[in-house]
């Protein structure tokens, strides 16, 4: 039996991973962390998630929730993740991290961290996603800046962070196939006299509305021909599903980084 605690419970993600758990024999949950503000403090996480109660009660003291986890979960903010990962270090507790949005701060403590202790860092949990990321890499290489690159980014009006980790991670993969770097080629807005498109650029179209769970396109546009690579959510319990395949992965793997093309074996 695995134990596992999540960070970030009272969140859309954490609500499914607690539902996800249920139906897992092998898995249970053994704690769960929310903000000192969240309005589900001291509630039973099963009843948070309207599964019934599973006889755990949501905390925000990072140690209680990470008392008797043989892996942690986190799906919060940004600016939690830091914390989490000392509080989870202290505790010898690895990590599997589906928060998006993290800054360069952020993944420097990811990796001190890493140096002690087995953390896994994914922008998207779906085994579909993942072998997109694998279709894109060998698509752009094979291709080459003959064919211009855009990613397009669709997702529910509540997402805060734009583009998506998966539609960044999608372009990163994009330019290293290709030899280059996003931060050298990536376009993020188009407004007004813009001039022609340069050699190599990897344009993002971001959309946010509604109930959208998550839709990724990869268009490679040629000459005479385009070719366009696609993945589409249609539930984020895929996304749950495989954070629970990650977090059974990772416990007792040795220290270091780890994405899901490791688990996934790809």
């Amino acid at each position: 039996m695995t134990n596992v605690a999540i960070l970030g419970v009272s969140g859309r993600m954490g609500r499914c991973l607690v539902r996800a758990i249920r139906e897992c024999p092998d898995v249970s949950l053994s704690g769960a962390l929310a903000s000192a503000s969240s309005a589900t403090l001291d509630r039973d996480a099963g009843d948070v998630a309207e599964t019934g109660p599973v006889g755990v009660a949501v905390t925000a003291d990072r140690r209680q929730a990470l008392s008797g986890a043989d892996v942690a979960i986190d799906f919060t903010l940004p600016t939690a993740v830091a914390a989490n990962l000392e509080a989870a270090a202290a505790r010898r507790v690895p990590v599997v991290i589906g928060t998006t949005g993290l800054d360069e701060e952020c993944y420097a403590a990811i990796r001190r961290v890493s140096h002690d202790l087995p953390v896994l860092v994914a922008p998207n949990m779906s085994l579909g996603v993942n072998l997109l990321f694998s279709l894109v890499a060998k698509a752009a290489a094979a291709l080459g800046d003959d064919y211009d690159i855009e990613i397009l980014d669709a997702h529910h009006r509540k997402k805060v962070d734009a583009p998506s980790g998966t539609a960044l991670r999608i372009a990163e993969i994009a330019a290293g196939a290709r030899g280059e770097t996003l931060a050298d080629v990536g376009i993020y807005t188009r407004v007004g006299q813009t001039g022609p498109r340069p050699r190599s650029s990897i344009g993002f179209a971001v959309v946010r509305g509604g109930d959208i769970v998550g839709e990724h396109r990869v268009l490679f546009a040629g000459t005479g021909e385009s070719l366009e690579i696609g993945h589409r959510a249609s539930d984020r319990m895929t996304f749950a599903y495989g954070a629970l395949a990650a977090a059974r992965w990772i416990v007792g793997r040795p220290p270091g980084l780890y994405g899901m093309a490791d688990v996934l074996d790809l």
